[in-house]
């Protein structure tokens, strides 16, 4: 299904303002292609076909919160997702080291429960539940949600709003520690979810959030990091405004290495005065430094990419009409969204992943197979495009055969970079 036939599709709707400061003063700033939703793998090909749904970049003019509005029916968008925290090793140990880094490096309150907005399979709060902590879990993906509880982390199975909040709060009471990681992005009413927060910290509690930067976004062209549930594509000047127009107050903030590029906000009741740390000013200097919210910076970033279009679309070129010519590698929530900007539907014939979810279904939207990563080396593509691009050093290494035999890697994210075997041990 084409996005034509969206447009009174009831899966999805597009809002008119921005989602943090509520302005109708937003213009489209970053245009994609319409892309199938990533988690939606089949074993045959549905009737009718799963549609296609916009997930351009909009810019608000009055904040410069930069964010997604077409907004995919939550009950559709997290069916069936297949994404656990603790299969993701790296993933596992980051969440770790923040929860000893939350313990031991912060003026904490005495309020020993733990609530994780977005807690996926509770990988997070097994951190806390360790320390004989208090835990609760509240997260919309509804398998996951009743397999993190029934492994010992209670879970709620919804959305985090103030109505929510305040249920919890009642049932459960006031949480001293309030974490949303990698979640605090994919909600479309940001000023629900936020009040909900509000609801359930204690008067002397810490909020602490992750969220992938928009910054290292803009400046590293992190592609593979905008997909239909990343509404939110967040920088430090319009969530501090955000969070205050509510009652909050960011104090601290690290920018890591995550996920390409991430920023971990602390933050608190405005009437709770932990000291605010030189690491806030620093980064609200560093996005002014390079006008982050500004046009100009858009309009680069769009230039960028028409010329890594361009270099994608030279090595099609180069290798079509070889059998087998292109694959892709990795099964992953950034899969679609590269193959559809990089004009590779419709040109690749397999994917290779291990997943046990996903090995022997099809890809959303095109409906390639997923075979096992063995079979790369005996298939032997010309091409194979780098989709898990997270990951693509360690597939490289695993696949020195397969690059040996004339095999070709391609990441998409964050450069165009060709890998041989003449200079794949230099890349790696």
């Amino acid at each position: 299904m084409d996005i034509s036939e969206n447009i009174t599709n009831p899966l999805y709707h597009h809002r008119n303002d921005c989602r943090l400061c509520l302005s109708s003063d937003i213009e489209i700033a970053i245009p994609f292609e319409p892309t199938v939703l990533a988690e939606k793998y089949v074993t045959s090909i549905p009737t009718p076909k799963q549609p296609a749904f916009p997930v351009d970049l909009y810019m608000c003019n009055q904040c410069g919160h930069v964010q997604i509005l077409d907004v995919i029916d939550p009950e559709y968008l997290w069916s069936e997702y297949t994404y656990h925290s603790g299969q993701t090793q790296g993933i596992i140990d980051h969440l770790s080291e923040v929860a000893k880094h939350i313990l031991s490096d912060f003026q904490l309150s005495n309020n020993k429960f733990v609530i994780d907005v977005g807690s996926n399979d509770g990988t997070l709060l097994k951190n806390f539940k360790q320390k004989e902590y208090r835990v609760l879990g509240i997260d919309p993906a509804k398998d996951i949600a009743e397999k993190a509880s029934s492994d010992g982390i209670e879970t709620i199975p919804s959305l985090m709003t103030q109505a929510q909040g305040k249920t919890i709060s009642k049932k459960y009471g006031k949480a001293g520690i309030v974490t949303a990681f990698n979640v605090f992005a994919h909600a479309d009413e940001m000023v629900d979810l936020v009040k909900g927060i509000v609801e359930v910290l204690d008067r002397d509690g810490l909020f602490v959030f992750e969220v992938s930067y928009l910054k290292d976004i803009i400046e590293k062209m992190l592609i593979g990091t905008i997909f239909h549930e990343h509404l939110c594509n967040h920088s430090l000047h319009p969530l501090k405004a955000f969070l205050e127009n509510y009652g909050l107050q960011i104090f601290h903030v690290e920018h890591v290495s995550i996920q390409g590029g991430s920023l971990i906000g602390y933050a608190q009741h405005q009437d709770f005065k932990r000291p605010i740390n030189m690491s806030v000013l620093d980064l609200l200097d560093a996005e002014n430094a390079m006008s982050l919210h500004s046009k100009d910076t858009m309009a680069a970033f769009v230039s960028k990419f028409d010329d890594m279009k361009e270099q994608v679309s030279q090595i099609i070129s180069r290798y079509s009409g070889q059998e087998p010519s292109l694959a892709g590698y990795g099964a992953a929530r950034s899969g679609p969204m590269l193959l559809t900007q990089f004009g590779l539907n419709g040109l690749v014939s397999s994917i290779y992943d291990d997943h046990p979810q996903k090995v022997g279904k099809l890809t959303p939207g095109e409906y390639v197979q997923v075979q096992p990563t063995e079979r790369l080396i005996l298939n032997m593509p010309k091409v194979t495009f780098i989709l898990a691009w997270i990951h693509a050093k360690n597939i490289v290494k695993k696949h020195m055969n397969y690059l040996e035999q004339g095999g070709v890697f391609v990441t998409l994210t964050p450069s165009i970079t060709v890998i041989t075997k003449d200079n794949a041990h230099d890349w790696s």
